[in-house]
């Protein structure tokens, strides 16, 4: 940017802007989000079992939730379970190729298990994946 002073001379800006440290905050931040982003998937407490074989999760994907006191959740909203079968329905979308995780507090009897279980069956979707969390090997006695 030119501009000319008051004597006659025409004198250049010396203002630029130095994008470096932008760049630098935007990718600590990018980091920061990557990382609490999996954490901060669902805010309902659920103590969910604990088994040898266990997959990490890679890919966002619908989230059934039982807490202890048999309340079912749908992604971070209650759900009554008679809707739970309509609101798993999407318009547009096969349900054969959906894939939900049921997450259950481990004092959660079977029955409310099994009645979940049978509403998403009920929507068409018959890709469920339990979650559960690894054993730690180490307080098992290294099993």
């Amino acid at each position: 940017m030119a501009f000319t002073s008051s004597n006659g001379q025409t004198r250049t800006s010396l203002a630029e802007i130095n994008i470096t440290p932008l760049v630098d905050v935007v990718l600590v931040l990018l980091v920061i989000f990557m990382i609490t982003a999996p954490v901060l998937q669902s805010g309902i407490e659920v103590a969910v079992p604990k088994t040898r074989t266990v997959k990490e999760i890679t890919e966002q994907r619908l989230v059934v939730t039982i807490n202890h006191d048999q309340q079912v959740f749908l992604g971070d909203q209650p759900v009554n379970i008679h809707e739970l079968a309509r609101r798993l329905h999407q318009p547009g979308s096969d349900p054969a190729h959906q894939v939900i995780y049921l997450r259950a507090d481990e004092r959660v009897p079977f029955g409310a298990f099994a009645t979940v279980m049978d509403a998403v069956k009920q929507a068409g979707i018959t890709n469920i994946s339990i979650v559960t969390q690894p054993l730690d090997t180490k307080a098992a006695g290294g099993n």
